[in-house]
């Protein structure tokens, strides 16, 4: 397999030699992949060798890391099995993967076999991508960007509170949108990262929490956001909104990415690439992005009703009527 990808505002060169790999890059990237690999910042490749990395005369890094001359290597990345080499330059990026998963996480992966499809994807094209953008002055934040109601919304919530429901009705109903629950940021435009959309309910493609996956129709790279919703479950029967100043809006943003999930194995990956390679920040410069967001975009809080029905574009059109 060899595809191209462009996700959290990078272009990836994919190969895979690894005919299940192939089949779980499909499942992370799905209609986004590409024939065109032509201007790759990143390149992926996952090794059909089962061998390990030479790391002999390598200074150690960490436990299960080495680094030499600007390149680094990790064993069993973020608990997948997946050795990684990675080596970086001002011009790109080069990740190569290598199956060689210890004993303990060959059981967790047959146990738990949907979060492990979770951990892959994260470890082979989003977290290489997320920390290249690192390298640009960019961060992760735990929001997406919606085109609804007239504008550009940042929508950010805590997980479980409804937020890939409301984008996906909204994409439903002829809006765009940069991703499902992952984009990165500089504090003035945001670019998703690629994932397909988590939905409550059953359905062909499950995965945890009682999800199922969709993918993300009308799906755009890039979004320049004008203002952000944050998003809480409500227990009345009608939504209702109040604005927010910047320091409830950055406070937000912040609390929301460091609780999130899908990020709690990346700042430990990209502190190490970055210890190793001398390149990027040892921590994204996440605060700094939230404070550029919060302090230039008018913020709403908007309390969702105890059931869920409108769109999101319906609700906040109708709040801004009232007011």
């Amino acid at each position: 397999m060899k595809a191209g990808l462009a996700t959290a505002g990078e272009r990836l060169l994919v190969e895979s030699e690894l005919g299940w790999v192939d089949s779980l890059v499909r499942g992370a990237a799905g209609p986004e992949l590409e024939p065109s690999t032509a201007g790759a910042s990143v390149s992926v490749r996952i090794s059909a060798s089962d061998a390990a990395h030479d790391t002999k005369g390598w200074e150690p890094l960490d436990r299960g890391a080495w680094q030499r001359a600007g390149e680094v290597v990790m064993r069993d990345v973020v608990g997948t099995g997946f050795d990684l080499r990675a080596s970086a330059s001002a011009s790109g990026a080069t990740f190569e993967y290598r199956w060689r998963p210890p004993a303990r996480s060959r059981l967790a992966n047959t146990v738990m076999r949907a979060r492990f499809v979770l951990l892959a994807r994260a470890a082979l094209l989003q977290y290489p991508a997320m920390w290249w953008a690192g390298t640009r002055g960019r961060a992760p934040l735990h929001a997406s960007v919606c085109a609804a109601a007239g504008g550009a919304l940042l929508l950010v919530g805590a997980a479980g509170v409804g937020k890939s429901t409301l984008v996906d009705a909204e994409v439903a109903a002829g809006g765009t949108a940069t991703s499902d629950n992952l984009c990165i940021s500089d504090g003035v435009s945001a670019w998703g990262v690629v994932e397909p959309v988590r939905l409550p309910g059953g359905g062909e493609r499950g995965t945890t929490n009682g999800r199922h996956e969709a993918w993300l129709a009308r799906r755009v790279p890039e979004l320049v956001p004008d203002r952000i919703v944050i998003l809480r479950r409500g227990g009345s029967e009608r939504a209702s909104a109040r604005p927010v100043d910047a320091e409830q809006a950055q406070r937000m943003l912040l609390a929301s990415t460091y609780m999130a999930g899908e990020l709690r194995r990346y700042w430990a990956f990209a502190a190490t690439l970055s210890a190793g390679t001398m390149l990027g920040p040892v921590h994204p410069p996440i605060a700094e992005v939230a404070r550029r967001l919060g302090g230039r975009l008018p913020a709403v809080e908007l309390s969702l009703a105890r059931r869920p029905g409108a769109r999101l574009a319906e609700m906040l059109e109708t709040l801004e009527a009232i007011a």
